[in-house]
């Protein structure tokens, strides 16, 4: 039972952190705590069995290691949002979906559109805090309750999050199981699209059965982005072009490079006043300048004003610096895995949990089903796919199961539910930013509610699941 205290630990501390330091428990305390964790399960191994040092170093190196492929796709997924958003990318996009909104199809409109936000920016908070932000003023305009409102946000935002090859869950979860990314993705597509699709038909009907009181007015929001950008269908070609070469399966690292090379072009052709603002007011020689700014753009957190504070944050960017959190959290958390390797208090662990797993369906809802359990236990996502992945991993390549099923059930157990947590740093975040308590969004976001549901229903009809032994079965679908 020893093998439970690091964890027992770990909890506890997290516990305080959420206390004391809230929403900036990422900055720094998780970490912290991570690494508190660490002595702990050393210390245990110490006592327990004289746990040979050099073994502990190698396994705490190899799992670090192992993480640099997704180290270098965060900076660069951080360089890709603020060129993307400085060129007017992200702002052409956000500008020709808002067109599409009306008061019957208010509840659906608002979830593609979050979808679609998110899966170009590749974060599900930064789509809930600026065009989250603004839906939930129009939708309340429009007469829908603001659980109805928060849950079709966070539905869109999550699903984007979750198959935006720019998300650095997306990224966490291919990496930490040795996916490629978008094999990763691409098998996600299976559970992650029949969710989303019944959560739709049920905002469809929704709607459609809600009085509303009046059409919310979203034309200052478009004039401020047309005010502040050179907005175009032109400036698409570059989300076409990285779209076709995902679908070519170039490389990760390739495709997300030129995207940021073709993006940097475009912001100096179409933006030149943004990359000038961006650089600063040094009297610095005109190509030198802009020079600066799409530098600036790419490794720097970025402010441009438009005029509205609403508007300004949905442009604000954090680029490659921004990612730094997030990379020091995966650090220390497979340095946490790794000593939990080396003292073997993994296995003793896993073997209650393994008892109960017979088949596919068993091991895939025990996976989904641990993923959940440490989204509420350590209260964040990033730790929930990390300890679950290295607490499988193992057994699903023993079992002879491909390493994608186990990263696509990490992100059905843990990416999406962690805002349904009400402590979960997801859960507290989103319900600061829209004003709107956990408990009071949780029953409407459906594709959050559904996805881990799919993923273990799909695991049951082992539909593109090549078990041990045996063929992928195939139901009238592309082959993966």
């Amino acid at each position: 039972m020893l093998a439970f205290l690091p964890f027992i630990v770990l909890i506890l501390l997290l516990v305080c952190c959420i206390s004391v330091f809230g929403n900036a428990t990422l900055e720094g305390a998780s970490q912290v705590s991570l690494l508190v964790a660490t002595g702990v399960s050393v210390l245990v191994g110490w006592l327990t069995k004289r746990l040979d040092w050099e073994k502990l170093e190698a396994d705490i190196t190899g799992k670090v290691a192992n993480c640099t492929p997704s180290i270098i796709i965060l900076l660069l997924i951080g360089a890709i949002g603020g060129t993307w958003m400085v060129s007017g990318i992200v702002p052409t996009m956000v500008y020709y979906g808002l067109q599409v909104i009306s008061p019957q199809w208010f509840l659906v409109s608002t979830s593609v559109l979050c979808a679609l936000v998110s899966v170009l920016i590749g974060s599900s908070w930064t789509t809930i805090a600026t065009i989250g932000v603004a839906l939930m003023g129009i939708g309340r305009a429009q007469g829908f309750s603001d659980g109805w409102i928060a849950g079709a946000i966070i539905s869109g935002a999550y699903f984007g999050d979750k198959l935006s090859p720019l998300s650095d869950t997306t990224v966490l979860a291919s990496s930490v199981s040795g996916t490629p990314l978008f094999s990763h993705i691409k098998y996600m597509l299976y559970t992650t699209v029949p969710a989303f699709a019944i959560a739709l038909v049920i905002f469809v009907m929704a709607g459609l059965s809600f009085n509303v009181t009046q059409v919310g007015d979203i034309s200052e929001f478009m004039e401020g982005l047309d005010n502040t950008f050179f907005i175009s269908p032109w400036l698409l070609v570059v989300p076409i072009l990285m779209g076709l070469m995902i679908a070519r399966r170039w490389p990760a690292m390739v495709v997300l490079f030129l995207s940021i090379v073709m993006a940097s072009a475009v912001a100096l052709i179409c933006q030149p006043e943004r990359i000038s603002e961006i650089a600063g007011a040094q009297q610095i020689p005109g190509f030198l300048r802009q020079y600066e700014g799409v530098v600036r753009a790419c490794y720097d957190a970025t402010a441009i004003s438009t005029g509205m504070p609403m508007l300004d944050q949905l442009v604000a960017t954090r680029g490659m610096a921004g990612m730094m959190p997030t990379i020091w959290l995966i650090i220390c958390a497979q340095v946490f895995a790794g000593a939990l390797t080396a003292t073997r208090q993994i296995d003793e662990i896993m073997q209650y949990v393994f008892r109960i797993v017979k088949g596919t369906a068993s091991l895939v809802a025990s996976t989904v089903t641990s993923a959940v359990f440490l989204n509420i236990t350590t209260a964040d996502q990033f730790l929930s796919i990390i300890l679950t992945s290295s607490m499988f991993k193992d057994q699903y390549r023993e079992r002879g199961y491909e390493a994608r099923l186990l990263s696509r059930s990490c992100e059905d157990g843990g990416t999406v539910t962690s805002v349904l947590i009400p402590w979960n740093t997801c859960g507290l975040t989103q319900s600061t930013v829209l004003g709107v308590a956990t408990l009071v969004y949780l029953p409407y976001c459906f594709f959050n509610l559904l996805s881990p549901v799919v993923s273990i229903a799909v695991a049951t009809l082992g539909w593109k699941i090549k078990q041990p032994g045996k063929k992928a079965v195939v139901c009238n679908t592309a082959s993966s």
